[in-house]
């Protein structure tokens, strides 16, 4: 059995339900069936599916799913994502929180699916980072996956990734060559990747080696095509910062390996979504 503390699912359904579903107990009958749907109001692409109909299983496990569209599926406006059929009472009571994860996650796939294509013919692929929900890390970086995007690093335990404020120290890049040589002979399956603010930097660390990827922090698309140069068939390179979709296709253009996007689970918006009860009898 999940952990509830630990559980997104079982947090989201106790802060709803509480102690119990005063309206739907006073108004409609314990012994009710019901038929419903999930409904697109707007055209989008699915994530979540399988989260929302595993909300609807830990209201009434008897409650019958049917997901029409799953994720990474296209939708228009006015498409069936899941039916369901069960209870009225346990339909009504999963209703909140499967959609809220339902429309969050797709949002996060729709936008997702709106950088890739933005990024047309070009090789450079869409990265999320660990700007997520608290506690729902998991669900939104397979959302993002489901829009087409590819997941960083998943927490701090399973990539190295070296930023400024590891460096505010200033030990000099001899050491840290050092510290990363260290790292590569400890961990040699874990990537390591550094952040560069300057093309001084980025040269500095292709020549250090022992590095896999140099994050590019900020830098215009100029900046970027000569900092590729520098470091060619000897490093990937990742540019972030600032990244629209307005500008994405430029910054691909320049023949970096990957963009990542903090907007992609920080900024998606909610897609429009409907639950319509279409029977309900005894």
């Amino acid at each position: 059995m999940s952990d509830p503390v630990h559980d997104p699912i079982a947090i989201a359904l106790q802060e709803d339900i509480g102690e119990g579903d005063i309206t739907t107990e006073s108004f409609v009958d314990a012994s009710a069936v019901a038929s419903a749907k999930i409904v697109a109001r707007e055209k989008a692409i699915v994530a979540g599916a399988n989260t929302a109909t595993e909300v609807f299983h830990r209201v009434d496990s008897a409650t019958r799913v049917q997901v029409i569209h799953n994720d990474g599926s296209e939708i228009d406006a006015g498409d069936t994502i899941i039916e369901i059929h069960g209870l009225a009472w346990s339909i009504l009571k999963a209703e909140r929180v499967a959609l809220n994860f339902l429309q969050r996650l797709c949002g996060i796939a729709t936008l997702t699916r709106q950088f890739v294509d933005a990024v047309g013919e070009h090789p450079a692929k869409i990265l999320d980072t660990r700007k997520t929900t608290p506690g729902l890390r998991a669900l939104e970086k397979a959302a993002v996956v489901a829009g087409g995007g590819q997941n960083h690093r998943f927490g701090l335990y399973d990539m190295v990734l070296v930023k400024d404020n590891h460096l505010v120290a200033d030990v000099g890049m001899k050491a840290l060559a050092e510290t990363i040589r260290r790292i590569r002979e400890k961990r040699p399956d874990v990537r390591i990747e550094v952040e560069a603010d300057n093309l001084e930097q980025v040269r500095a660390f292709v020549e250090m080696g022992d590095i896999d990827l140099v994050l590019l922090d900020n830098m215009k698309p100029a900046q970027i095509r000569e900092a590729i140069a520098l470091g060619k068939n000897r490093v990937k390179f990742e540019a972030s910062g600032g990244v629209t979709l307005k500008n994405v296709r430029r910054i691909s253009a320049t023949g970096v390996d990957y963009i990542s996007v903090g907007a992609l689970t920080h900024s998606a918006r909610a897609i429009d979504l409907s639950l319509e009860l279409t029977h309900a009898g005894t």
